[in-house]
């Protein structure tokens, strides 16, 4: 017998070793994996590995242990049993299995001292590799998942994260079974002092706090409430319009699929006396519990999405008061989500929220709201923080430069530059401040008051620019056409050494719903020329799109034909070459009154040009008076007609 149970230990250490290769060789893979980990990154992946390699050599010394402690069981009921037997052993022999057996209690008790003291480490290890894990990594990814809300760079993927937690859970998990193993083996056999009966309820309380802390860390909004009609705006909720929002737990445990029931809740720590006067009060509709499941996941991770949700108003039964300090767009809300983890003697409650969310009732509110959601997420990290906007603190022109910036990369291929963002500094701090990296702009000054001598705040204005880009600018913006932002004072000082006809686009200063103007220089007899357009609107530019408006805008004086003054866009480059594959395709000219058009309709084809009437004496010298080309003039009667051509004497008017 004593033999077959030698052979089948043996056996069982072979399996372990193949074990432990294996594992050796799948850290070796996830070394390659870190090899393009930034130093700090693949420090943290090295203590994570540690933690995984600890806990396999921790379960090796266990079964160890457990082979001992067999043996030295076998050899003690061997021993009381041929006690029992007559004449079996003489009474030296006796006195040397007693002495073999107190060598093997000893060496039984140094083991069993040994693994409780590893576990101790382990559980020290992890401690700070956990930490590291919540307080640094993950408080870094919520950061950056803030500033990817509101346009900035896109937030790191969460497999990584995932992955360390994964690992770091499922090493305290088997914690938890070797230490259940160890009181198996202390309820088989005990002494006194038992270093496991001592230790076991001191190490079982740790690992479970720690295995709780990690697992409530791990419930994270992988993805913010947004409205899919408004993808680029999150966390600015309109009532009745659906919206979604995306939970997912950090660790993946095939054991916890389908187990954890989620529920959203809207306001769930706002009362009536920690909230102002007049804050308003949603209800939730749509099915507002969700099961986390790993099928619904691209990537296979441990989520819950939300995808029919819709907030409606509670109506006050007495009458509505708006005179509450916080207008609805500074008024701030937030959606809990909780759940709870149940296994064989472990109960963890799991809850998380959103960053805070603005709730619109009309679409015309969704700048404003926007504005707030740039502005807490540019100064806050407290998603808790709802009454932030009773007190908003100012902004260092430092961030609010790059978060106006992003504003435009997001929806475009191009933010702003340095020349740009100092034109803006100075309309939010002054000439005088404009280019102070510390200067500091108050909420009402970026949000509230008119700006300047408009009628109208600094980020109606932007708000206004950027639709226009993104409706009827968006190529010549991304090719980097269009200045925009750049005061008169230094356009001219731009314009006034370039070649006649140079132009360069800039953005109005004056119109709240976006407009875009050029301004060209004209050579002079005393000192050069500069003549800026009437600006284009969405109105015009839904008509003509503008590389269209500068291919054929002309300028006449009386007695004059028309002539397009536009040459160059700043610096040097000829206008075709910078509009050409934006214009429309040119069309074939028709025959005079040919009234048989494809369709029959019996109208003369028409097209809108802009055309501006100046006054004679900015004819500054004879060659402008010289008839036009004939290539000029076949160009001009193509477009006008030899029978409307001396009635063209107004802007944007239809031939």
């Amino acid at each position: 017998m004593a033999m077959i149970i030698h052979n089948c230990l043996k056996e069982e250490r072979k399996i372990l070793n193949c074990a432990r290769a294996s594992n050796e060789m799948e850290i070796g893979s996830v070394q390659n994996t870190a090899a393009g980990m930034p130093d700090k990154q693949k420090e943290l992946d090295a203590k994570v590995r540690a933690v995984k390699s600890s806990v396999t050599d921790v379960e090796q010394d266990i079964k160890t242990l457990e082979d001992m402690q067999d043996e030295y069981d076998f050899k003690c009921k061997t021993l009381q049993n041929r006690e029992h037997e007559s004449n079996s052993m003489s009474q030296e022999e006796y006195k040397k299995e007693q002495l073999n057996l107190q060598h093997m209690f000893l060496s039984l008790d140094c083991k069993r001292k040994e693994v409780v003291n590893k576990i101790v480490q382990l559980l020290q290890i992890t401690e700070h590799t956990q930490a590291a894990l919540i307080n640094d990594e993950l408080v870094e990814w919520k950061h950056r998942q803030q500033t990817a809300c509101i346009g900035g760079p896109p937030n790191a993927c969460l497999d990584r994260l995932q992955n360390w937690f994964t690992i770091v859970a499922e090493s305290l998990q088997q914690v938890r079974q070797q230490l259940k193993k160890l009181e198996e083996l202390e309820q088989k056999f005990t002494y006194d002092p038992d270093p496991i009966t001592k230790n076991k309820q001191v190490l079982q309380d740790r690992t479970h706090k720690l295995f709780q802390q990690l697992i409530q860390s791990s419930f994270v909004v992988e993805r913010q409430p947004c409205m899919p009609t408004h993808p680029q705006r999150p966390l600015v909720l309109k009532t009745g319009v659906q919206f979604t929002v995306k939970l997912r737990l950090l660790v993946k445990l095939q054991e916890l699929n389908y187990n954890l029931k989620v529920k959203v809740l809207f306001d769930k720590d706002v009362t009536e006396k920690n909230s102002v006067k007049g804050f308003r009060k949603f209800n939730i509709l749509g099915t507002n519990t969700k099961v986390m499941n790993m099928e619904e996941s691209t990537n296979g991770s441990l989520a819950a999405e939300f995808r029919h949700l819709q907030l409606k108003e509670q109506k006050n039964t007495g009458s509505r008061t708006n005179e509450g300090p916080l207008i609805v767009t500074e008024e701030l809300h937030s959606l809990s989500f909780e759940t709870q983890l149940c296994q064989p003697g472990l109960v963890i409650d799991l809850e998380t929220t959103s960053l805070p969310i603005v709730v619109i009732s009309n679409v015309s509110q969704l700048p404003s709201g926007w504005a707030s959601i740039l502005w807490f997420n540019m100064l806050s990290t407290d998603p808790k923080n709802l009454s932030f906007f009773l007190n908003p603190p100012c902004a260092k022109w430092s961030k609010l430069s790059d978060v106006l910036s992003w504003q435009f990369s997001s929806v475009t291929k191009r933010g702003l530059n340095a020349d740009q963002l100092s034109m803006l500094g100075e309309k939010l701090l002054g000439p005088t401040n404009g280019g102070s990296q510390d200067g500091l702009i108050p909420w009402t000054r970026f949000c509230k008051e008119n700006l300047n001598d408009k009628n109208f705040p600094f980020w109606l204005w932007i708000e206004g620019i950027l639709e226009l880009i993104k409706k009827h600018l968006l190529c010549l913006w991304n090719d980097g056409c269009i200045m925009g932002f750049i005061s008169k004072e230094r356009e001219r000082a731009l314009l006034k050494d370039q070649s006649p006809g140079t132009f360069l686009l800039r953005f109005s200063e004056s119109s709240k719903e976006g407009a875009i103007t050029f301004t060209w220089v004209e050579e002079s007899q005393n000192e050069p020329q500069f003549h800026s357009v009437e600006p284009y609107t969405k109105k015009e530019l839904s008509a003509v799109t503008f590389p269209d408006i500068i291919r054929n805008y002309k300028v006449m004086a009386a007695e004059n034909i028309p002539e397009n003054p536009l040459r160059f866009l700043y610096p040097n480059i000829p206008k075709d070459n910078a509009f050409g594959k934006y214009y429309s395709r040119p069309k074939e000219a028709p025959e005079p009154m040919d009234l048989d058009g494809p369709k029959g309709n019996g109208y003369i084809k028409t097209e809108l040009i802009s055309v501006s009437e100046v006054h004679p004496s900015r004819l500054q010298s004879p060659e402008n008076l010289l008839p036009m080309s004939p290539e000029e003039f076949d160009e001009v009667s193509r477009m006008v007609g030899p029978a409307e051509i001396d009635t063209v004497m107004c802007t944007h008017i239809q031939l």
